[in-house]
């Protein structure tokens, strides 16, 4: 679509974005623009329906101006946040509010047909309840994994818990059904999204670290996630854990933090002292029952994950650290043991401000996160110019 010099309709967009409703007027002054062309795009933007009136300005004598701002409901997106054993299912409008939810139990290791094929009936089940959603575009779909994902192509890479899932093409299998734009990241990224978005705005450098039946973090500098080259970042859970004399390990002991702190590793630590606990879950309730040596075992697993973060609090140097997962919630001693080692090893400059911080968002946040990445994506400049090209099919959520 040829475009006129300046503000574009899609840059003139980016400025209603931020939820306040503004004049035909107060757009000039920010632009620079002709109010005559100002207008022209205004009106474009409104028959699109990305942006709706407002009710009016305060007169300066005569009619009061009409204000104009961002309309979320101009399109859905569809959310999946994968867990080992769980999905939570969201359909949200384009501002990221959920309008709808659903908690699956299922089991990442039943492969990707079968899990994808449950979470889109899921979706259909949704929307048939929700007829207000008939026919209201479909922006995008976005799904979060719990292994290493090449953001790039959406394909998981070698995930440790997803057998039948390496290299799978998701967005492709997905787009058979809703061709629009699929994207996929690793799990923690898009609750570190989801985190920052509910409870942490105003923070521009975040991470979220996760520890349940494995361990992950999602990184937030200046305001965006971190991916990395490839998609990698805050592979947190295989990083060596150095040795301290604290530890109760030997010096010799040279395994991940994954295999050492983790819920799964903490339930093989309470099996050697006879304890029945097949797996992380099993953690959670013996926590819950005050279980001594599950509170004493989740503890020292705090404190070898705030081995590896005061490296990472050194380096990065965050504003806060937020801890969630399935430990995490099962009381504050996987934060008391992490809290213990980070203040006693990170350099001052660099914890004199540092929140660590249980997660606040909970069971929506990681859908939440994966919809803030699709409404990030479809709603940049470049996405929302090829919006406005007539010759663009959009893809209702009816299909």
């Amino acid at each position: 679509m040829a475009q006129v010099a300046g503000y574009g309709p899609g840059a003139l967009f980016q400025l209603l974005r931020d939820g306040q409703a503004r004049t035909r007027s107060e757009l000039a002054d920010l632009t620079g623009l002709a109010r005559s062309t100002i207008a022209a795009r205004v009106d474009l933007l409104l028959t699109s329906g990305l942006i709706r009136a407002a009710g009016s300005g305060t007169s300066t004598g005569g009619r009061p101006p009409s204000r104009i701002e961002f309309n979320p409901g101009a399109g859905a997106v569809f959310a999946i946040d994968l867990g080992a054993t769980h999905a939570s299912v969201a359909i949200t409008d384009l501002g990221a509010t959920v309008l709808d939810i659903q908690h699956l139990r299922l089991r990442i290791d039943a492969g990707p047909e079968s899990v994808l094929d449950r979470c889109l009936a899921t979706l259909a089940e949704l929307l048939a309840a929700n007829r207000a959603l008939e026919g209201v575009q479909l922006a995008g779909i976005g799904i979060g994994v719990p292994g290493p994902v090449e953001h790039s192509t959406g394909r998981p890479i070698n995930p440790p818990i997803m057998p039948g899932w390496n290299q799978f093409d998701i967005p492709h299998y997905i787009q058979q059904r809703y061709p629009v734009p699929v994207l996929v990241d690793n799990d923690v990224n898009i609750l570190a999204l989801g985190e920052h978005a509910l409870s942490w705005f105003t923070a521009r450098d975040l991470v979220f670290v996760k520890v349940a039946t494995g361990i992950g973090a999602g990184i937030i500098s200046g305001g965006e996630i971190q991916r990395g080259a490839a998609g990698g970042a805050g592979d947190l859970g295989h990083v060596q854990v150095p040795y301290s004399k604290d530890s109760p390990r030997p010096p010799e002991d040279e395994r991940d933090l994954e295999a050492i702190a983790s819920g799964t590793a903490i339930a093989e630590s309470l099996r050697e002292r006879g304890l029945d606990a097949p797996d992380s879950a099993a953690v959670v309730k013996l926590l819950n029952a005050g279980n001594t040596d599950a509170i004493m075992a989740t503890r020292q697993a705090g404190r070898e994950v705030g081995e590896v973060l005061a490296t990472v609090v050194n380096l990065l140097n965050p504003s806060i650290i937020v801890i969630g997962g399935s430990i995490a919630r099962a009381g504050e001693h996987l934060l008391a043991g992490i809290r213990e080692v980070v203040y006693r090893r990170s350099i001052t400059l660099a914890t004199q401000h540092l929140a660590i911080v249980q997660s606040q968002a909970g069971d929506s946040a990681g859908a939440l996160g994966a919809a803030i990445m699709v409404s990030r994506h479809v709603l940049t400049e470049e996405s929302v110019e090829s919006m406005l090209d007539p010759g663009r099919l959009p893809t209702r959520t009816d299909r």
